[in-house]
């Protein structure tokens, strides 16, 4: 069986927090308050400089739910639509897309895994040309969200999601190659045989050196602003 190559989204394959990002989306359609768009701006920048282990970025993310409770998933898939071109494409590396490329020319398909909502992963898998992606679910009663997660996607649930993908895909893990920032990320890193460390928090930047695991520093964007 063929390996593949799994991307984590925020820090690894986009330089930001993608839920972030939708903050002035949900701002300009009143679901979201000056101050709380104000607050999401500063976990944003803490979170570009720091990555996810800071604590207030983990705090905002998790009272992000909230603020879908009553919104029909239509609407947030529009959301996310909408936003793509302004919120996510400008901040893609370049050189996450050029590993795409090359796993996908050895053969092996490459898949967006991370804590964001599904929502958000399968439209960057269609804008970005991946083979598919898993995200965190909301729960859903009647077409509409009702604040509370159904699945967490972050931790160890990162790698306990591969198994059943691989199962699916026919790939083998022990072939494959995973992409993240976070040490919150090593057990999806270690479920694969070929871990590797993008742009890596301090902490994951120490277990990376103590395996010696392989390290890239991502900086050029794909799409630049114009």
């Amino acid at each position: 069986m063929p390996g593949a190559a799994f991307f984590d989204l925020d820090r690894t394959l986009i330089s930001r927090s993608s839920s972030l990002s939708l903050a002035p989306a949900f701002h300009r359609r009143g679901l979201l308050r000056g101050r709380d768009r104000a607050k999401a701006l500063i976990a944003q920048l803490v979170f570009m400089r720091y990555g996810a282990g800071t604590t207030r970025v983990g705090q905002t993310a998790e009272s992000a739910m909230v603020f879908l409770k009553g919104l029909p998933v239509d609407d947030m898939r529009e959301i996310v639509a909408e936003a793509v071109e302004s919120a996510f494409r400008p901040h893609v590396y370049r050189d996450a897309l050029d590993l795409v490329a090359r796993h996908r020319e050895r053969g092996e398909p490459s898949f967006i895994i991370s804590a964001a909502l599904q929502e958000i992963v399968d439209a960057l898998v269609a804008e970005l040309g991946f083979d598919g992606g898993l995200g965190s679910t909301a729960e859903v009663e009647d077409g509409v969200y009702t604040g509370r997660v159904e699945r967490r996607l972050d931790g160890k649930a990162k790698a306990e999601a591969l198994v059943p993908l691989a199962d699916e895909e026919g790939i083998d893990l022990a072939e494959s190659t995973a992409y993240s920032d976070s040490a919150s990320d090593v057990p999806f890193l270690e479920a694969v045989g070929h871990p590797v460390a993008v742009n890596p928090d301090r902490k994951l930047r120490g277990i990376a050196a103590q395996r010696s695991w392989r390290v890239l520093r991502f900086s050029d964007k794909a799409y630049p602003a114009t």
